[in-house]
Formats: C-alpha cells, structure tokens, sequence
C-alpha cells in the first residue's frame, strides 16, 4: 500500500536531487504522515488515520473533522472516511428534518 494522506490523497512524488555540478538523481518526495485519532463530534465517534501534518492543520482550519469531511471531495478520501462522511450526511439530514 502506498504512503497516502487518507484526507487529502496527498502522496508521493518523484524528482531530481541537484548537485552543485547540476547532476540530475533521481528521488521520491514523500508526504510527511502522521497517525492520528481525529474526533466527529457530531457522530460522538472516533477515527484512527494516517494524515499528513498539512491535512491535520487543514481539519483545524476548517473546523473539525466534520466540516473537513463535508466539504471535501469524495476523490481524495480513503474508504474509511467516505464511510464517515456518509453516515455524517444522513445524521446531518435526520437533525434538519426533525
């Protein structure tokens, strides 16, 4: 499984390392991952998932997972949080309706 940001899809890229004679080695930038326990206060649940740091201040930028979840895009989540953010959706649409 490839290192990937189960947030924002942020994963590896590849370059070159330049040396002072301009020679070109190839190499890999990796994203800088972080295993986290995020909270849904709205579901009252907990979420185990391996972020990079920029999606971790990105969640508190926003506001919570919740918000973070709601406004991002279903191509860039994992599986385990597109769960999430279903079951977010319909208990967002319950409280309204009621």
């Amino acid at each position: 499984m490839t290192r990937r940001c189960e947030l924002t899809g942020k994963g590896p890229m590849s370059g070159n390392i330049r040396s002072h004679a301009e020679n070109a080695t190839r190499r890999v930038f990796r994203p800088n991952l972080v295993n986290v326990t995020l909270m849904s206060e709205a579901l009252g649940k907990k979420l185990r998932v391996k972020v990079c740091a920029n999606g971790l201040k990105s969640v508190e930028h926003r506001g919570g997972l919740d918000a973070f979840l709601l406004k991002s895009h279903d191509e860039d989540l994992s599986a385990q949080c597109l769960a999430l953010k279903r079951e977010l959706k319909k208990h967002v649409a319950a409280k309204v309706a009621a």
